[in-house]
C-alpha cells in the first residue's frame, strides 16, 4: 500500500508535503556564505577544514559583520577566531589584563598560527 505523505496544513486538514517544508532555512544567504568561503581561501589557504568552517560561521553569525563586506568579515572573523581558540587571550583578560595589553602579549602566537595557514597579511597594532 503507498502512502503519501501528508502534513497538516493551518485548518488541521491534511496536505501533501512540498519541497519547501522539507528544505531547511538557511541562517544566512548562500551567496553571503560563498563570498566569505571564497575570501578565507584567499586569505588563509593552508586553514584546516574544521577552522575553516568555524570561522566562516562566526562570519556569518556575527550581527557587527553583517554588513561588512565579506573580506572583511572572514579577516576578522579569522582574527578573532586565532586570538580566542589559540592563545592565552581569554586568561590574560580574566587575570585583570586590558584588552589592548593582552592583544599585545598574544600577538606573536597569533601571526604563528597565521603564518602556519597561509596568511600573508600582518596584524595591525589594533588587530
Amino acid at each position: 500500500m503507498h502512502r503519501s505523505r501528508a502534513r497538516p496544513d493551518s485548518a488541521g486538514t491534511r496536505r501533501a508535503l512540498r519541497w519547501s517544508d522539507l528544505t531547511p532555512v538557511a541562517s544566512a544567504p548562500l551567496p553571503r556564505r560563498t563570498d566569505i568561503e571564497t575570501a578565507l581561501r584567499r586569505l588563509a589557504p593552508r586553514i584546516p577544514p574544521h577552522e575553516f568552517g568555524a570561522v566562516v560561521d562566526h562570519a556569518l553569525d556575527s550581527r557587527g559583520l553583517e554588513a561588512s563586506a565579506p573580506e572583511r568579515a572572514a579577516w576578522l572573523s579569522l582574527v578573532a577566531y586565532v586570538r580566542h581558540a589559540f592563545t592565552e587571550y581569554d586568561d590574560l583578560l580574566a587575570q585583570g589584563y586590558d584588552q589592548d595589553s593582552a592583544r599585545h602579549f598574544v600577538a606573536a602566537a597569533m601571526e604563528e598560527v597565521l603564518a602556519a595557514w597561509g596568511v600573508r597579511r600582518r596584524l595591525a597594532a589594533e588587530e
